[in-house]
């Protein structure tokens, strides 16, 4: 038994390498940074957050969900302060953990989670559509989408063909299921379309190789002295968060497709704080647990599917990155910079949840409201702005959604009317339990009964008091009523 699980182990940690390898690229190269430095990343995923104690089957490495903040941040604050604040957010993250804030995470709510992928989705495909016909894109996510105008004249023909070629193997490739649980579909169309782009000669752009040595840049002590700016606190916090909520979220979803020991959200986040504080003293990337990873993979949950059963696997991954770092360096400046965008826009349409927003489109559609306008949001905007867009606005509707007051009347003929007020009386429904009030009858003895009301905020409290006030009726209240 002990030896099949470790033949399983390293099968499936071929299978993520096989799949990080150029992920771990694409991202570093959308991110506005040498490719060596998401590569950097992955070997930190698999030898430092995987060998720590949390999820035994989670991946980490450089992720589609960060590239969108990474780039603002490196056009903001250059590449150089990238190390100091990916360690700052490593340092939150450790923090976090061992506050035991982990757990807390799963309180955020997954429509707005999904909102945040979706918006980010759609600013990583616009961004590399640029990419696939090897045309500058501009900084702006509302200026990527309106400048897809005058795209069509500005793309390289033979860069647009390679991107095409890519895309068709990717679609393709997994229909050959024997074939794809082998090979990812990610390798084999970076493999084929990099090999035809070299015989046939055509002169598209590669990605630039400037060596691991020279790649990695170690913050100097002058480079701390930058988290003292207000604009890089937020973007470490930014970081933070948003690396925190994307892992734990991955947790969560890796746990329901195994049988294994469950995920501990404390540790786990840890795992990444610790991971996230190396990549920063090694000047990289930001990790997570890479959920586009899995999905452009086609290994749902970073090698569970792949038939992984321990945390070996994943830190094998990290060796094999290691190893083809160190070994091959050179086979990165033979990929088409348009190979890798179409691999990004493939895993950036992943990210937008389709399925799911027709489905709450069909319920009660305010979960669908939050989605959209938190990936509008974030398109308009930015990622931190859109994701606070969000959270307000689900928080907005989950107090309207509990804020329901009902009132009942009794006419007791000569004893007057006995109005109850049942619920949740709150300032959102405060209108509606004026209208109701205000409509009883002016010439009868009215007494409110405020005995069925769960909650009663300051607000309905004053309002409800100076209506008593001014009718002279009897306000009665029982001990579950609050005040």
């Amino acid at each position: 038994m002990r030896c099949r699980v470790r033949k399983a182990d390293l099968f499936a940690s071929l299978v993520v390498f096989l799949v990080a390898l150029p992920l771990c690229v694409g991202v570093a190269i959308a991110s506005g940074v040498p490719a060596e430095l998401g590569l950097v990343t992955g070997i930190v995923g698999g030898l430092v957050a995987g060998a720590l104690p949390g999820s035994s089957l989670q991946v980490s490495g450089p992720a589609a969900g960060l590239t969108v903040l990474v780039y603002q941040a490196v056009d903001t604050y250059g590449v150089e302060a990238l190390g100091v604040l990916v360690f700052g957010a490593g340092l939150v993250q450790l923090g976090l953990g061992a506050l035991r804030l982990g757990r807390w995470f799963r309180a955020v709510s997954a429509t707005v989670v999904q909102g945040m992928l979706a918006g980010i989705g759609l600013v990583l495909v616009a961004g590399q559509v640029y990419a696939l016909g090897d045309a500058a894109a501009p900084a702006s996510g509302l200026g990527k989408i309106a400048g897809l105008v005058s795209l069509p004249g500005r793309v390289d023909p033979g860069a647009l063909s390679v991107a095409g070629a890519t895309i068709a193997v990717l679609l393709l490739w997994p229909r050959w299921r024997r074939g794809a649980r082998v090979v990812p579909a990610p390798l084999v169309a970076v493999a084929v379309v990099s090999a035809v782009t070299g015989v046939f000669g055509l002169g598209v752009r590669r990605v630039e190789v400037r060596g691991l040595v020279d790649a990695v840049r170690v913050p100097e002590a002058a480079d701390f002295g930058r988290l003292t700016e207000v604009g890089v606190i937020g973007t470490v916090v930014t970081f933070a968060l948003i690396a925190s909520a994307e892992s734990l979220f991955s947790a969560a979803a890796v746990d329901r497709l195994h049988r294994g020991s469950r995920t501990d959200y404390d540790r786990e986040l840890m795992a990444q704080g610790a991971g996230n504080a190396v990549c920063g003293v090694l000047g990289a990337l930001p990790m997570t647990a890479v959920i586009v990873r899995s999905a452009a993979g086609g290994t749902p949950s970073g090698g569970v599917q792949a038939g992984a059963r321990t945390k070996a696997s994943r830190v094998l991954h990290g060796v094999w990155l290691l190893l083809f770092t160190v070994v091959v360096p050179g086979v990165l400046g033979v990929i088409p910079v348009a190979a890798l965008a179409a691999l990004l826009v493939h895993a950036g349409c992943k990210l937008v949840p389709v399925r799911e927003l027709r489905a709450l489109w069909r319920g009660p559609r305010g979960e669908a409201v939050v989605l959209v306008v938190t990936a509008g949001a974030i398109v308009a905007g930015n990622l931190l702005e859109g994701v606070l867009v969000g959270l307000a606005l689900a928080v907005a509707k989950t107090a309207w959604d509990i804020s329901h007051v009902h009132v009942e009347t009794e006419d007791r003929g000569e004893a007057g009317i006995v109005v109850r007020v049942l619920g949740h009386a709150t300032f959102l429904r405060l209108p509606k339990l004026l209208d109701a009030l205000e409509a009883l009858p002016h010439d009868r003895a009215v007494r409110l009964e405020l005995g069925g009301l769960r909650h009663v905020d300051h607000a309905c409290a004053a309002a409800l008091e100076g209506w008593a006030a001014a009718r002279g009726h009897e306000l009665a209240a029982t001990s579950n009523s609050t005040t």
